[in-house]
């Protein structure tokens, strides 16, 4: 018997303002829309932000960090790292957060291509950072309106640092369901608070180097199931850094600490605001919440029963980043590792994903409506959003609403400038958006990494696609049914 599947609307087929509108309307998605975009030099995309400590971005976007694998296995970049970096460079966009996940440790790697930040790997990262500036210059003639970030990180609990692929998950807690869902033993050690003790100071570094690199800023990721963001759900855990808060916040805020005490670099936050209790396939590939013995109490920003939304700790939360001096904040939600139609709203699952359980529409309207939420109680800080890229043809226009609307200070671009690099640039100078870049959220780019393979864009990108893994990963999704 077929299976059924899920009949979504795809964005393309919504070709007017209008039909875009009514279906909003109709599936009940609360998103703002400016049906018609104002004049280039008009549009608040185009408008500079100014920071508290009075640095001024030129414009409204930003390009988010995503995960790479295709470092070196000592952690420095490859080719292929410097070609997506210098496209985030001369994307048009003036924030620059991060540009990918780089962590402080190699036990600490996503895979065993993640770049790793060390004193081996320091001028590495110096030419990474100089290629950024030298590329946007040449293309916008300045970067003083620039402002680029390094995400550092430890991947926790999704750790596969070394080159058997295993995974080799460091754990906070024993998770009620990831454990089990990701085969760890009854017995599988939880990290220390002495060995906690020592990362904080592995960021610490990460962020001095940084800064000697030449970075303006660090980025302590606090989301999407690593490392920061498994802390804020440690309730259960005993000790220094589980319980209460303040003291789920004790790693993020030595940490700020620490580095206020040496490098002094400023500290942003990419935060996942909102978790919800982990999916699972069901007979037709549908995601569905898994089953909970008990009330689920392991999403931070979540209810008790998984399937909702409490802000009450985020906002406490980001009230006390914003007393260390934190003042910017990056909103996003969940994880691709087990929620991912709240965290990346997509049409086409990747090879472990599930398919949508709901139109991707709606999950771009909550990671809308949360940030509105964070932004309206932190008027005073810098917010970025997430989740944009689904939205295709209609970005620009929502996009422009949004920050029209102070429901956020900056657009968040991620695997649209995979495929679209220079999105920001058409968009600022009013260019028609080349339909042919534009993202379809085929997931291409997580599926090849979860299969071993360097992440791209294999089915727009000129340059991936004539790679002998686009052909493989082809071959893979026509076998696996994707």
């Amino acid at each position: 018997m077929a299976k059924s599947r899920p009949k979504f609307p795809r964005i393309a087929q919504l070709k007017t303002a209008e039909s875009f509108a009514q279906h909003l309307s109709k599936i009940g998605a609360d998103l703002p829309f400016n049906e018609t975009l104002n004049n280039t030099w008009q549009s608040v995309m185009n408008q500079p932000f100014k920071l508290k400590s009075g640095k001024v971005i030129g414009n409204r976007f930003c390009i988010l960090p995503m995960e790479g694998w295709d470092g070196t296995l000592e952690g420095r970049p490859s080719e292929m790292t410097k070609r997506r970096w210098h496209n985030f460079a001369i994307s048009g966009a003036k924030l620059l957060w991060g540009c990918e996940a780089v962590a402080v440790n190699p036990e600490g790697r996503a895979n065993p291509n993640q770049l790793l930040i060390n004193e081996a790997n320091l001028d590495a990262f110096k030419i990474l950072y100089n290629n950024l500036i030298e590329a946007h210059e040449s293309k916008f003639g300045t970067t003083s309106d620039l402002y680029i970030g390094l995400q550092l990180t430890h991947s926790g609990r999704f750790a596969i640092p070394d080159e058997d692929r295993k995974r080799k998950p460091k754990i906070l807690y024993k998770h009620s369901i990831l454990n089990k869902k990701f085969n760890l033993p009854e017995d599988y050690p939880i990290l220390t608070d002495t060995e906690i003790d020592t990362l904080v100071e592995d960021f610490i570094k990460g962020a001095a180097l940084a800064k000697e690199a030449g970075f303006q800023f660090v980025d302590i990721k606090h989301c999407h199931g690593y490392l920061g963001h498994e802390f804020l759900s440690a309730f259960n855990r005993e000790g220094k850094y589980g319980g209460s808060l303040k003291n789920r916040m004790r790693f993020i805020s030595s940490i700020v600490d620490g580095i206020k005490a040496t490098s002094n670099i400023p500290v942003a936050v990419r935060l996942s605001a909102f978790d919800w209790i982990p999916f699972t396939k069901d007979e037709n590939d549908i995601g569905v919440p898994e089953k909970s013995p008990n009330t689920y109490n392991e999403a931070f920003g979540g209810t008790d029963q998984g399937l909702g939304i409490d802000l009450s700790e985020v906002f406490e939360m980001i009230g006390y980043l914003e007393k260390l001096g934190v003042e910017m904040v990056c909103i996003t939600a969940g994880s691709p590792y087990y929620v991912p139609h709240i965290q990346r709203p997509a049409l086409f699952p990747p090879s472990d994903g599930y398919l949508p359980p709901e139109d991707p529409l709606l999950g771009v309207a909550r990671q809308i409506q949360v940030t509105h939420e964070i932004k309206r109680k932190f008027p005073n800080l810098a917010i970025v959003g997430s989740a944009y890229s689904y939205l295709q043809e209609w970005l620009p226009h929502v996009a422009e609403a949004v920050v029209e609307n102070h429901m956020a200070d900056f657009v968040g671009l991620g695997r649209m400038v995979l495929s679209y690099p220079d999105m920001p640039d058409d968009i600022i100078n009013g260019r028609p958006l080349t339909r042919g870049k534009i993202c379809r959220t085929f997931s291409d780019c997580t599926t090849a990494p979860r299969i071993g393979m360097i992440s791209g864009c294999f089915p727009l990108d000129p340059y991936y696609k004539a790679k002998p893994e686009a052909v493989q990963l082809k071959a893979f999704k026509k076998n696996s049914g994707l």
